[in-house]
């Protein structure tokens, strides 16, 4: 999360130096895309919206069989997982939602963003969709809330994947006192696309792999009315102060997937994961070399064979994952 502070930054310093000559234009420009126009664009079949404590929540429901629930990254949206919905359907019911004030979903007419409303309603969520007993899997901020989720319903949690989580990063800012400036809030107006493009490209271990589409979709989920707003009220509220404590209460089977590219969760955050997961049965780690931050958009196939294995039973004790 850190890292993503730093990106805002480096995007008002930029702004501001286009001068006020230049405003009136630049809002035109990045005004907000109406959420009419964004869902004709992005629904597919599978697409559903259902109405949870006042949110309008956008998600997917697709395959027949054990249910997964997948969390999306910061910064992202469900589209993501369209890899790992691939690999997976055939055999599982995968399950797939934004988050408040990313992609389709839109703000919380409540203006809270903290990881506790954002836990609430992803319990919410489950209970509509009747999910008594399934896998989470989360991604970055997603595995921060599957961590919290599993630790809090351990009745109802098969298993639990993680993927560069960063509920550890998260902990490092609550001791640091980072926050967002105030004059970040220039981005709910004015946000240019290349600042997608950079906070993907950077934190890729291979820039070239993440594409055009990728980045579109990125910044198509940002511009939906009301969504910038709400993506700098999450990284001010956002606290993993309570990390320690919350991993620790996991007792699910765990996988734990890592770029070991990654600048915004280094690999040896990995290593940490694991030990602290001390009350898990069992906890297996996959790194990938080469892979960053935005595993899903550089490797997500790749990956999603791994998750596939070992769901399945498949996977092999030791030597090398299922390639």
């Amino acid at each position: 999360m850190k890292k993503w502070l730093k990106a805002a930054g480096y995007a008002v310093a930029v702004l501001l130096a286009v001068g006020t000559t230049l405003a009136g234009g630049a809002l035109w420009i990045y005004r907000d895309v109406p959420a009419a126009r964004l869902e004709a664009q992005y629904a597919t079949p599978a697409t559903r919206f259902v109405h949870i404590d006042g949110v309008r929540i956008h998600y997917r429901d697709e395959g027949r069989g054990p249910a997964i629930l997948l969390l999306h990254a910061n910064f992202s949206n469900l589209l993501a997982w369209d890899p790992w919905v691939e690999a997976l359907k055939d055999h599982y019911r995968v399950v797939r939602f934004d988050f408040t004030g990313f992609g389709l979903t839109g703000p919380d007419p409540s203006g809270d963003y903290s990881n506790a409303r954002t836990l609430e309603l992803t319990e919410r969520f489950a209970d509509a969709l009747g999910l008594r007993r399934f896998t989470i899997a989360g991604a970055s901020l997603g595995g921060s809330i599957a961590i919290r989720y599993a630790a809090r319903h351990p009745d109802r949690i098969e298993r639990l994947i993680l993927l560069n989580p960063g509920i550890l990063e998260g902990r490092a800012m609550a001791r640091s006192g980072t926050r967002l400036p105030e004059a970040a809030n220039v981005l709910k107006y004015i946000t240019p696309r290349v600042l997608a493009a950079y906070m993907l490209r950077s934190r890729a271990g291979d820039p070239a792999k993440i594409t055009e589409e990728q980045i579109d979709r990125w910044y198509d989920g940002w511009m939906r009315a009301g969504n910038r707003g709400a993506i700098l009220a999450r990284l001010r509220a956002y606290d993993s102060s309570d990390a320690s404590a919350v991993i620790g209460q996991v007792r699910a089977p765990v996988l734990v997937l890592w770029g070991e590219a990654n600048p915004q969760t280094p690999i040896e955050q990995a290593g940490e994961l694991a030990a602290m997961l001390a009350a898990a049965p069992s906890v297996r780690l996959i790194t990938y070399p080469g892979v960053g931050h935005p595993a899903l958009e550089e490797a997500g196939a790749l990956i999603a064979r791994d998750v596939r294995a070992w769901l399945d039973g498949t996977l092999p004790e030791d030597g090398e994952p299922a390639r």
